[in-house]
Order: structure tokens, then C-alpha cells, then sequence
């Protein structure tokens, strides 16, 4: 759904999930929203949770690149939904018809994820908010 079309529910249920992993889970102190949430270029993409339909199971977002191309960013599967191959699914729905190339800032401990979706390492590691990041890339 692209950033315009969110109702406040979404848009609300989104941030929350966003706080709940990167700001209260991993630590980080800082502004998740960014701006571009609800640039109509924006695309998010989530799947709900079975049980409570308006949670968000896992998530990202794609954006588009000024230079061409997209961004995919804020990716992540709330604690109590890992392990069952969500994100991926939302990687793959991601790449359907997304114009390349695509880049990305993995966390380095899920590099081999983003690889078995066809992304290589494109820099070299570095830190962000103290958590290693590795930037990718799929041409």
C-alpha cells in the first residue's frame, strides 16, 4: 500500500510495531518517523497477525531512490512471529516489479537472509545506533 493510501489505523499500528522493535526491543534511541512514510511513492508492505488481525506480523518498506531504483528499509518480524520465514515473504513480495537496483542496510547477523534473496554485500560494515550494519545491493 503506498504511504498516501494508509488509514491512520494502519499508519498507527506500523509506527507502534517500528517502536516496539527498533526503539524499545534493540535499544535505539532515535526518530523513526522520517518523512517519507507517507510519500505516495512509498510503499509498505505487512502481513497481519492470524490471531489479531490488526497486528502487524512482520513489515517493511520500499522507497524510491533519487538516483533511480528503491531503498528497502524497516524491515522486521515483532519477537513473538520470528522464525517462521515471514520476512522472506515479504522480501520476495517486495522484489516483484520493483525496478533495480535495490539497496539495503542489513543488520550484519541477517546478511545470509538478504543474500537468499539475491542481494551481495556492497560496503563495508559499520555501525548504527551500535548495531552492525552491512549495506547490500541487487542489481
Amino acid at each position: 500500500m503506498s504511504g498516501d493510501e494508509l488509514s491512520a489505523a494502519q499508519l498507527y499500528a506500523i509506527m507502534r510495531v517500528r517502536a516496539e522493535v527498533f526503539v524499545v526491543e534493540q535499544d535505539c534511541s532515535y526518530l523513526d518517523p522520517d518523512g517519507r512514510d507517507l510519500e505516495p511513492s512509498t510503499l509498505h508492505l505487512w502481513l497481519a497477525d492470524d490471531d489479531a488481525p490488526d497486528d502487524v506480523a512482520a513489515y517493511l518498506r520500499v522507497l524510491a531512490e533519487p538516483a533511480g531504483g528503491h531503498r528497502i528499509g524497516r524491515v522486521l518480524t515483532p519477537m513473538a512471529h520470528r522464525g517462521r520465514g515471514l520476512a522472506g515473504r515479504l522480501l520476495d513480495a517486495a522484489l516483484e516489479g520493483t525496478e533495480r537496483p535495490v539497496v539495503l542496510d542489513a543488520q550484519s547477523h541477517l546478511v545470509e537472509l538478504y543474500e537468499r534473496h539475491g542481494f551481495m554485500v556492497d560496503g563495508p560494515e559499520f555501525l548504527d545506533d551500535e548495531i552492525p550494519h552491512t549495506p547490500m545491493r541487487l542489481a
